[in-house]
């Protein structure tokens, strides 16, 4: 493995590299450049439809989306858009608007958006937040490896991915929020939360 140093919650089980190592902004910026997903590349849309069906399935129509994380080209929200929905976007880079992050959503999406969280108990924080009681938040991104390939993992080696997580996390958080989770491998995550809102503390 290199040089980046990891450590693992005890409580979670997510995986997460050294505060002191994490990238800084403009770092990030010049690696998600590199990226070329575009809205109506097929591909790219076979790619998010992982999420999109089953989350089509659970919403109601007409409902009121926010697409967190989308990256500078929204196709998860023109996706959304396309099968009826009312969007909303946030990226910190490319969508840096403060305005969303004070509404309340029927669902949000995060696709390839969580492993990059600095700060991950902060951000479900805001997530919760967000999302109304009765909603639904989708989320793609790659469970983490077994231990022993770990170092050779292709996602670890992405300079911006700093957080990895289990089916187990995904299950802790649901007992910290009140939701209820379906993970399926290898990538996508689907949480209702409860119509009471309900947060347990510890």
């Amino acid at each position: 493995m290199d040089s980046r140093c990891y450590w693992r919650c005890a409580g979670c089980q997510a995986r997460f590299l050294d505060r002191d190592q994490l990238p800084d902004r403009e770092t990030e910026r010049r690696e998600y450049d590199q990226h070329q997903n575009q809205p109506d590349d097929p591909g790219y849309r076979r790619f998010l439809n992982q999420l999109v069906a089953p989350l089509l399935r659970r919403i109601e129509p007409a409902s009121r989306g926010l697409d967190y994380g989308c990256g500078p080209g929204p196709a998860l929200a023109r996706m959304m858009e396309e099968a009826g929905h009312t969007m909303s976007v946030f990226d910190p880079i490319y969508a840096p608007n403060p305005n969303v992050l004070h509404g309340h959503y029927d669902f949000i999406t995060c696709t390839e958006v969580v492993e990059h969280f600095h700060d991950p108990a902060t951000e479900f924080e805001r997530l919760d937040a967000l999302l109304r009681p009765g909603g639904w938040l989708g989320i793609m991104t790659r469970f983490q490896t077994d231990d022993d390939r770990f170092a050779n993992w292709h996602y670890r080696r992405d300079p911006t991915h700093v957080v990895f997580y289990r089916p187990e996390t995904f299950e802790w958080l649901g007992r910290r929020f009140g939701w209820e989770v379906s993970c399926v491998p290898p990538q996508v995550v689907i949480v209702a939360k409860g119509t009471t809102g309900k947060r347990v503390n510890g």
